[in-house]
């Protein structure tokens, strides 16, 4: 079993509420073959928008599918794989706002995103400096979201600014996102 497996295999799926208004369950298979460990044993798109976010929330399940891409990025997933759940990652961490009745909860969904990929900064650093492809600029995007450790963000800047987009080369990426110095 491969970690990506391993931390859907983790998931209380079921008791999750999607977006779509029913059950998350179908999210696993979804992640899966998003991994390219579904039925046709390829990375294959699937959108996840109305399920796990919106331009304006993020629903219950976007901490578990967190945990997911973080693994998908551990794993050896396939190049477009792992640009799918960087493009994933980014969009759990700069969410704005919590789905209604998570928010009855007193759950923070943006802000438990984001406690989660701090798990994953070395991961994060390791697909900026590897300069794979364009996951390092998304990379680079979604530390700028969640490292605290605002000089170290500026050393990999320094050292990436070969490859990385003019906005994360200037700063400008950061300028949007939350500030972490507190």
């Amino acid at each position: 079993m491969r970690l990506i497996e391993m931390e859907i295999a983790r998931q209380d799926w079921k008791s999750m509420l999607c977006g779509c208004g029913g059950s998350a369950e179908h999210l696993s298979r979804d992640l899966l073959q998003l991994a390219g460990r579904g039925p046709l044993q390829r990375p294959s798109y699937v959108s996840l928008e109305a399920h796990v976010w919106s331009p304006a929330v993020l629903w219950e399940p976007a901490p578990a599918v967190t945990s997911v891409a973080l693994a998908a990025l551990a794993d050896d997933a396939a190049p477009t794989a792992r640009k799918w759940f960087l493009d994933l990652l980014q969009l759990m961490v700069a969410g704005e706002g919590t789905d209604w009745e998570s928010a009855r909860q007193g759950l923070d969904l943006p802000e438990l995103c984001r406690d989660l990929a701090v798990h994953g900064l070395w991961l994060l650093y390791a697909e900026v400096l590897s300069n794979r492809g364009p996951g390092a600029g998304t990379a680079f995007e979604i530390l700028t979201v969640v490292e605290p450790d605002r000089a170290r963000l500026q050393d990999v800047r320094e050292a990436a600014a070969d490859w990385l987009p003019v906005c994360c080369r200037t700063g400008l990426c950061d300028d949007n996102l939350r500030d972490l110095d507190r």
